[in-house]
């Protein structure tokens, strides 16, 4: 090897080892030489007694023993393997045991039930959607329409026998159902290696391979390039927080706690039956970095989720013992220097990339700068909407007057983080029931109420996510080993929810006033959010254009409201635009109202209103048609 090689080599190993190697999949895995007369071959295992490669190539024998250099890092040149054969590294523990380990680095695994590391060289794409990156980086996306689907990539749709689509399959039939839907962002659920479907992708081995029951990493980048080719980013899940706990993989690798915390209970994750990282060691800084910005370098992926955050910053999330700090309170330290770290980092290289946090207490800032003392995220999950609003959907009309709370305490705190209003995968699983069986009442109630849900969902300030199969109101519940009920869609109810859906969606990026200001207290000017008698919330979204804006009314109720007083902010001409009970949407009216004449008449702080009806259970979405702007600024200013 020749000196600037060596030189670069050692540059690279003392910054895994100080955590600052944040392309340390260049250095550590596998490697095809330059000059194609091999690869080489290293692994981190600092306390191993002894380390070999075994493969396809040397028959699974001890034949390939591997060099210990000083940092703990095992490697070895060698011309025996080929590209595509299987490896493991044999592991002679720090107590003596030897048993097989796969590559924490490896880029493509075998299918289950095998699970070996392939030796896989990604050719260089010559990649075709150079002009979407660049339109990206010229938008803020703050003030951008975000409307995320969110799609377990093995049961979207599966084929006639059974079989789950690839992702080669989801890029011929998912992207069109995108585009036909007229969402913005597809989420996929980890895509990252995993040995077994049932925990959804959520206990990962391979942090830097796609997933090989889903396919290859070849697909994966003709995915999301497709996806860009069609104006929709991707987004994927992450996990930095736990691993799975299968021996055979990242658990004890070298005998000793390695990419754990060596305190027992801190280790382990009792809740979920994995291995919690420990985020303050450099070399899994190191290591986790990497791969986040692995996937966005090697995919071109816009956005990452980051799961389950709360276990990382909190020492007693988990379900089993805890043990405080050294202040004697619960911060997780280590896990909240390490996201802002993460945040810092994945920013400094690709400020349009947008980060996203799963967490769901109210306790720590989460979005921001850094430098504020964040965590550094562009957006957070709203769990407290979510939970509000399911409970209130589900309670019965009589009721909701009582706990119109529910509907409404969001605004209050709206402004504190930058959110995405989630209705994602955990709500439609374990007996919680579909999102429409959710509803309460009848099917017809039922439709009518998830199309009022939908609506909330759409004008609500907050970027929005919906999980496969809630854009139709499916019956059942998700399941992560069948498809899809795509038969559902025979149904009238299911097939018009679907039209309301996508013609939502498309409203939604239409309309300036639901996205341009969303970043600002601007946005949105509640009208009524204090009717508990009627159960009418109503509320108008902003634009930067004075006359461009949107009037939201929800009616919670099962009863319609005749001539209903709605202050609007200057006199004119009003029109509807969003009817849900309309019946191209499954509904029964034929004609909605027509065109809305102010009267001089005071609401709140408004010198005039609009009298519509409003169907029950229904939402009501109305614009100006013809109004005086200066007319209401002078009545205003007496």
């Amino acid at each position: 090897m020749n000196k600037v090689l060596e030189q670069q080599m050692i540059e690279a190993e003392h910054k895994f080892l100080t955590g600052e190697n944040f392309h340390s999949h260049h250095f550590l895995g596998v490697h095809r030489l330059d000059d194609g007369s091999g690869y080489v071959f290293r692994v981190w295992a600092p306390h191993a007694e002894h380390v070999w490669l075994v493969g396809d190539f040397n028959f699974w024998s001890d034949s390939l023993p591997m060099t210990r250099r000083e940092s703990g890092i095992w490697e070895i040149y060698t011309d025996e393997p080929q590209e595509n054969q299987m490896y493991k590294y044999k592991v002679k523990q720090a107590n003596g045991r030897e048993i097989l380990k796969i590559d924490p680095y490896a880029t493509h695994y075998e299918v289950r039930p095998g699970n070996a590391a392939r030796i896989h060289t990604l050719p260089d794409r010559k990649w075709k959607d150079g002009l979407w990156r660049g339109r990206q980086k010229r938008m803020n996306y703050f003030n951008r329409p975000m409307n995320i689907y969110e799609v377990h990539a093995h049961s979207w749709r599966r084929h006639p026998d059974g079989t789950p689509y690839s992702i080669g399959d989801l890029t011929r039939e998912l992207i069109p159902y995108l585009v036909e839907m007229n969402y913005t962002h597809v989420e996929f659920m980890p895509l990252t290696e995993h040995p077994l479907d049932m925990s959804w992708g959520y206990q990962v081995v391979g942090y830097f391979a796609v997933c090989s029951a889903y396919g290859t990493p070849e697909e994966f980048q003709e995915f999301v390039e497709t996806c860009h080719l069609n104006n929709i980013a991707v987004i994927m899940d992450w996990v930095p927080g736990h691993f799975c706990i299968n021996d055979d993989a990242l658990a004890y690798y070298d005998g000793t706690p390695t990419f754990e915390y060596y305190e027992h209970d801190r280790a382990h994750n009792y809740r979920w039956g994995a291995m919690n990282f420990d985020l303050g060691k450099p070399q899994v800084q190191s290591f986790l970095i990497s791969s986040a910005l692995y996937w966005i370098d090697t995919f071109h992926i816009d956005g990452i989720r980051v799961d389950a955050v709360s276990n990382m910053i909190y020492r007693d999330y988990d379900e089993g013992p805890w043990t405080p700090n050294h202040e004697g309170g619960n911060r997780n330290f280590e896990g909240y220097h390490f996201l802002q770290k993460l945040n810092t980092v994945v920013k400094a290289h690709h400020p349009n990339v947008v980060m996203i946090a799963e967490e769901s207490t109210a306790d720590t800032k989460v979005t921001g700068l850094v430098e504020m003392d964040t965590l550094g995220f562009d957006y957070k999950w709203n769990m407290g909407w979510m939970n509000d609003i399911l409970r209130f959907y589900e309670m019965d009309p009589l009721y909701r007057g009582d706990h119109f709370n529910l509907m409404t305490f969001s605004f209050m705190y709206m402004m504190s983080e930058n959110f995405i209003l989630p209705l994602s995968h955990d709500e439609v699983v374990h007996g919680k029931k579909s999102l429409v069986n959710k509803m309460w009442g009848d099917q017809y109630k039922q439709f009518a109420q998830l199309r009022n849900l939908v609506t909330y969902l759409v004008t609500h300030p907050g970027k929005q996510l919906l999980f496969m199969g809630g854009e139709w109101g499916q019956y059942l519940e998700w399941k992560f080993y069948e498809g899809l009920e795509w038969g559902n869609l025979n149904d009238h109810f299911n097939r018009t929810m679907q039209h309301f859906t996508a013609t939502m969606n498309q409203f939604y990026r239409d309309e300036k006033a639901l996205w341009e200001l969303e970043d600002t207290a601007d946005t949105i000017e509640i009208i009524d959010a204090d009717n508990t008698g009627a159960s009418v919330l109503s509320f108008i979204r902003k634009s930067r254009t004075k006359s461009d804006f949107v009037i939201v009314v929800l009616n919670l109720s099962s009863t319609e409201h005749q001539d209903f007083a709605i202050g609007v902010p200057y006199p004119g001409v009003y029109e509807e635009v969003i009817n849900t009970e309309k019946q191209e949407f499954g509904g029964t009216w034929a004609e909605g109202n027509h065109d809305l004449e102010t009267i001089e008449a005071p609401f709140k702080q408004f010198n005039y209103q609009i009298r519509p009806v409003v169907p029950a259970l229904g939402a009501l979405i109305i614009k100006p048609k013809k109004i005086n702007v200066r007319q209401s600024a002078k009545k205003t200013n007496k």
